[in-house]
């Protein structure tokens, strides 16, 4: 469903306001009333401040790249996870998007690497397989040693199902296959676990 708007020159205050708060309504979770207050606070702050925002967004719009390995945000050719000597390579966790990443990092208990699928299979919304950075798993585990796969898309019906779909993929390379334990309520994301749930879910990650 399309999210409502208006002509920018049908504001009060001027076009400008008026196409502000529609790319403010625009964002996740902002409705038109938290555009306007958001439109209403840029507004009211000293230019300086609003100009830093703006440059803020600018900057990590330009610099801000997937990572070459694991597709990981990063600013550098490789993230910092793949990046690090300490992490254990043979140990890949597949996670749909990078802030899962973010949510399972601060649980503190995995310290190998990761690789984000960019999503979830959901024929539904013509998301297949093909949409997805299955191939480059793939293409990981064949070349880079990978003696184990972490399945840590959410407990959905389209994490689950993207989870069984890869265990088939990557039965026929002998390698072991794990999923988070179920300390994460089935129909959860894992952007809203805290972080000792993740830690259980990490450390009893079960055979798949």
């Amino acid at each position: 469903m399309a999210r409502e708007s208006f002509h920018t020159t049908d504001h009060p205050y001027g076009e400008s306001v008026g196409q502000l708060i529609n790319e403010f309504a625009r964002l996740p979770g902002i409705g038109r009333k938290s555009a306007e207050r958001l439109a209403h606070h840029v507004l009211s702050t000293p230019a300086e401040e609003a100009m830093e925002l703006a440059a803020a967004i600018r900057r990590v719009k330009e610099s801000i790249r997937y990572c070459a390995t694991c597709y990981n945000l990063t600013e550098a050719q490789l993230c910092a996870i793949c990046r690090d000597v300490r992490r254990h390579k043979h140990v890949v966790c597949v996670v749909e998007q990078p802030r899962d990443i973010v949510s399972l990092e601060a649980a503190g208990v995995y310290d190998g690497v990761y690789h984000v699928l960019g999503g979830a299979l959901s024929p539904l919304s013509g998301i297949g397989p093909e949409q997805l950075r299955i191939e480059p798993l793939l293409r990981r585990v064949r070349e880079q040693g990978v003696t184990e796969v972490v399945m840590a898309t959410n407990p959905t019906l389209e994490g689950d199902g993207t989870a069984l779909y890869l265990s088939n993929l990557l039965d026929p390379l002998e390698i072991q296959v794990t999923r988070l334990a179920r300390g994460i309520a089935s129909g959860s994301v894992l952007e809203f676990a805290n972080r000792e749930m993740l830690a259980d879910a990490m450390r009893g990650r079960q055979q798949f």
